[in-house]
């Protein structure tokens, strides 16, 4: 496929899916708790599920047929620009979640602590909007997005301009990220045309970043311009300073930030990686986050009552998320045995300690693949080339294990660790093809299809992730007896 042939047909597909968004999006009026069959007996359902359908593939292949890079990385800027316009254009889609936005925002500037009481109960004028499941938890986001949602309803007034301001907000959190992307890429040694086309010309990106809003875009910008920061100026106190500040705004956005961490403190190591000079460093890039989250959490006046809001973020029961549906399979298996296993919860706190035990074994692997840098008669150039790589690697693959073992997956999820494993040299099909596969969950007005492949869906996942750990087995068994082997032979 030509690059004319490719962003031409992304372009109809982008095109294709804010139609979509305008016959059936997820509008203030929009019924709720619609699905598929419901949706296609309306007035307008079968064009806008075929609109969505036809422009959801033709973005995915689009962006699939270029995933080992663009031709340039002004191309692919100027390609992801023009594929976002649409969509920037259109009503929110693909979930409701910029409604709860808005009405957080609307709680914190009208006096009341949104992490106290959910909107309903803070009488957010625009309850209708807002998903039920949503209405009566508290904000599971950090004190710098309720500001900014705050500030949103402040400008914006009503709710069309508080949406708008919070997808201004969101496309912020994007050019922010496209700006640091090359020079993470050129830190990295990958060539910036395909971090840039894989990061943000991607269907989830459109969709769910700048036409859905979702909070996670700023999330991304910040975290991204923490790392260039670090990796420009390592062993600088005040740029440590400051790169740990962004990174901790990046955690009072979205929590899920907190994982890059650790691996940002071993990108701050400048000399000789030792644990003297990773506490030296490493503890000026803590200071800088630590003073972010003290800053913002007196400034709002709320304190550190965001954490407990944490703990609701996974309310719903879908088979996205691999524990969730280990624990749904689970439960249906002693269901035909008639019992009642309750799997569910139990699986996902053992999938949240595996996750903890993952993020140290990461983060072990890339110290000492730093520390074997000390032993290596080399060009130091040469062996400081490869601190940016271990460390964006293992942030990359904390994100993923983060992604993978979290108690709730939503498509837009996948944007995390997209963005850096984008800077990494790992092929691109393994991590852009569930991506692909994410954009054709959420329909136009929120709907999301796992709600109703529920148990045909836990079961595959529960497969998948079988196949997945026997395969690994296998390669590390291979692995171990070649290791044996070479060393029977020395």
């Amino acid at each position: 496929m030509t690059a004319r042939a490719v962003r031409y047909g992304g372009l109809a597909g982008a095109v294709l899916l804010a139609v979509a968004g305008y016959l059936g999006g997820a509008l203030p009026d929009a019924p709720l708790g619609a699905t598929p069959v419901s949706i296609w007996r309306s007035p307008g359902g079968p064009a806008t599920l075929t609109c969505w359908l036809v422009g959801t593939a033709l973005l995915v292949g689009a962006w699939w047929s270029l995933r080992e890079g663009a031709p340039s990385t002004r191309w692919a800027y100027v390609t992801a620009g023009l594929w976002a316009l649409p969509l920037l254009l259109a009503p929110p889609s693909g979930s409701r979640d910029v409604y709860s936005y808005a009405c957080q925002g609307w709680t914190y500037a009208h006096g009341v602590d949104p992490y106290s009481v959910g909107v309903a109960a803070a009488g957010c004028p625009w309850l209708d909007t807002v998903a039920p499941i949503w209405r009566d938890t508290p904000a599971p986001y950090g004190p710098v997005f309720v500001l900014l949602a705050a500030l949103a309803v402040e400008l914006g007034g009503g709710l069309t301009g508080t949406v708008v301001w919070l997808r201004m907000i969101a496309v912020a959190g994007l050019l922010l990220a496209a700006l640091c992307l090359p020079g993470l890429a050129r830190a990295a040694g990958v060539p910036a045309r395909r971090a840039a086309w894989l990061a943000l010309a991607g269907p989830l990106v459109g969709v769910h970043l700048v036409a859905g809003a979702h909070n996670d875009a700023v999330m991304l910008g910040l975290l991204l311009g923490g790392l260039l920061v670090v990796l420009r100026r390592p062993g600088r106190p005040a740029a440590l300073l400051f790169a740990g500040a962004l990174l901790g705004l990046a955690v009072t956005v979205k929590a899920s930030a907190v994982v890059v961490l650790p691996f940002a403190a071993l990108a701050a190591m400048h000399g000789r990686y030792t644990v003297r000079v990773l506490l030296r460093d490493g503890g000026w890039l803590a200071g800088g986050l630590l003073a972010a989250l003290l800053v913002t959490s007196a400034l709002s006046g709320l304190g550190f009552g965001w954490v407990g809001g944490l703990t609701h973020s996974g309310d719903s029961e879908q088979w996205t998320s691999p524990p969730t549906a280990v624990g749904l399979v689970v439960d249906y298996a002693g269901a035909l045995i008639g019992r009642s296993p309750q799997a569910v919860p139990v699986v996902r706190a053992v999938a949240l300690l595996v996750l903890a035990g993952v993020l140290v074994v990461l983060w072990w692997r890339a110290w000492r693949a730093l520390r074997a840098l000390n032993d290596v008669r080399q060009r130091v150039t040469r062996i400081e080339a490869m601190r940016p790589r271990v460390a964006l690697r293992g942030a990359a693959l904390a994100l993923v294990a983060t992604v993978v073992l979290s108690p709730v997956f939503h498509p837009w999820y996948a944007t995390w660790p997209l963005a850096l494993l984008a800077l990494t040299a790992i092929r691109a099909t393994w991590f852009a093809l569930p991506a692909a596969l994410a954009a054709f969950l959420a329909l136009p007005d929120g709907t999301n299809l796992a709600r109703f492949t529920k148990a045909p869906g836990a079961v595959a996942m529960t497969v998948l992730l079988l196949a997945v750990l026997l395969r690994g087995y296998r390669a590390s068994r291979a692995s171990a007896s070649k290791l044996r082997e070479h060393d029977a032979g020395g």
